[in-house]
C-alpha cells in the first residue's frame, strides 16, 4: 500500500490532532506539506512533525507538494475558497467543521466535485465513527430498538469572553454562527447520523452573556421524518460542561454522556419491560473497541479514497447536518415554524445563517 500524500491547511492546535491521527495509521498516510499565512507558526509545527513542505498559501501547496488530500484545519471563513482551490485542481479535501458559512457556499463545493473519481470534498464529523454510534445505528436498522420516538441533544459547553475576543470569533461573517453553527453542530450530525431526515424546525436563539455578534444559547424542537420529535440545546454558558444524546425507541432508551469525545463506556441502554433479553444481547453483541476521535474517521477517509470511492462524511450528509443549523436560526429568526424545503437559494437563509439579518 503506498501511503496517501496528505498536507494540512493551516497550523493552529487542531492541526496537531490531525498529524497525531495520521501518523498513527501506520503505512497510510504521509504529511508531506503544510500551508499557512503565518510564518512563524508555520515554521514551529513544520519543524516539531517534520514537514517538508512549507507553503505561504494553498495554489503554492497544490502545486509544490501534489498532495492527494488536503486537510483543512483553517478558520470557518476561509473553508469554502480554499477547498475549491483544491477541487478545482483535483484535489480531494477533508475540512473541519463547519464544512462551509452557509448552504449556498456548500452547493458551490457540490458543483466542484468530480462525478465518479473524485476529486471530493468530506467534513471531520468524527463521533460518526465510535463503535457505539455504529453499534447503535446498526440496532436502529435492524429493527431491534423498534420505531424512534423522542430524542435529546444537548451540547451544554463553556466558553468566557476571552475565547470570543479572538477577532473571528462570535461573528457572522467569519464564523457563520454560535454555538449552533460551531459546537453543538457535531452533537446534531450524530443525531442525524441515527434518525436520518429532518422535516420541521422551531426554534429560539439568544444573546444570553457574551459580547458576540451571534447567539450563545439556542433551543430548537425537530419532527423528523419518521415522526421522531427532539429537543436541542446548544450553549456556550453551562460551566458544567456535557454533551449528552438520548434516543427513547419503542424498546429501549440509549443514552450517550461525553464531552468531546465518547468510548465504549460512555454509553447506557435501557430495555423496555419485555424486551430486555433481545436488546441486551444485541448491545453486547455490537461492535466494540473504537473511540470517537480523528483516528477513526481518518481511517475510514483513507479507505475510501484508496477504493475509489467518496469519503465519509460526504457532501450530501454534510448538507443535512448544515441545513438543520441553517433551520434553527431561521426558525428563531422568522418566529415560525421552517420546514427543509423553504431553504433554497430563495430564502435568505440560503445565503446567510443569520438570513438578512439577525433580529436582536
Amino acid at each position: 500500500m503506498v501511503p496517501a500524500r496528505v498536507a494540512i491547511v493551516g497550523t493552529g492546535n487542531i492541526a496537531r490532532y490531525h498529524v497525531a491521527a495520521l501518523r498513527s495509521l501506520t503505512g497510510e498516510a504521509e504529511v508531506v506539506a503544510a500551508a499557512d499565512i503565518e510564518p512563524g507558526s508555520l515554521t514551529a509545527f513544520c519543524t516539531e512533525h517534520g514537514v517538508r513542505w512549507r507553503c505561504g498559501s494553498v495554489p503554492e501547496l497544490l502545486r509544490e507538494a501534489r498532495p492527494d488530500l488536503v486537510h483543512l484545519c483553517t478558520p470557518p471563513a476561509l473553508h469554502c475558497e480554499q477547498a475549491l482551490a483544491c477541487l478545482q485542481a483535483g484535489v480531494s479535501v477533508l475540512s473541519e467543521k463547519p464544512p462551509a458559512l452557509s448552504l449556498a457556499e456548500l452547493d458551490r463545493l457540490a458543483a466542484a466535485e468530480g462525478k465518479d473519481g473524485g476529486p471530493w470534498f468530506a467534513t471531520v464529523f468524527q463521533h460518526r465513527f465510535g463503535s457505539g454510534a455504529h453499534r447503535l445505528r446498526a440496532l436502529a436498522g435492524a429493527g431491534v430498538l423498534g420505531r424512534p420516538l423522542l430524542a435529546i441533544c444537548h451540547t451544554t459547553w463553556f466558553r468566557d469572553q476571552a475565547y470570543f475576543d479572538v477577532p473571528w470569533r462570535g461573528r457572522w461573517e467569519s464564523e457563520g454562527g454560535g454555538p449552533t453553527m460551531g459546537h453543538g453542530i457535531h452533537q446534531l450530525d450524530l443525531m442525524l447520523s441515527v434518525l436520518g431526515e429532518w422535516d420541521e424546525v422551531t426554534a429560539v436563539v439568544r444573546k444570553q452573556a457574551r459580547q458576540v455578534e451571534t447567539e450563545d444559547l439556542s433551543l430548537a424542537h425537530v419532527i423528523f421524518a419518521s415522526g421522531a420529535a427532539a429537543s436541542v440545546v446548544n450553549s456556550v454558558l453551562s460551566p458544567r460542561e456535557e454533551s449528552y444524546l438520548r434516543f427513547d425507541f419503542e424498546h429501549a432508551t440509549v443514552e450517550l454522556t461525553h464531552l468531546y469525545g465518547y468510548g465504549d463506556g460512555d454509553w447506557r441502554v435501557t430495555p423496555a419491560p419485555g424486551h430486555e433479553r433481545e436488546v441486551l444481547d444485541a448491545w453486547k453483541a455490537g461492535e466494540s473497541g473504537v473511540v470517537s476521535d480523528h483516528r477513526a474517521q481518518f481511517a475510514e477517509v483513507l479507505r475510501f479514497l484508496r477504493e475509489g470511492h467518496p469519503p465519509p462524511v460526504t457532501l450530501a450528509e454534510s448538507r443535512r447536518t448544515l441545513s438543520l443549523v441553517t433551520a434553527i436560526y431561521a426558525a428563531a429568526f422568522t418566529g415560525r415554524p421552517v420546514r427543509v424545503a423553504e431553504l433554497g437559494p430563495g430564502s435568505p437563509f440560503y445565503q446567510r445563517m443569520d438570513g438578512d439579518g439577525a433580529r436582536w
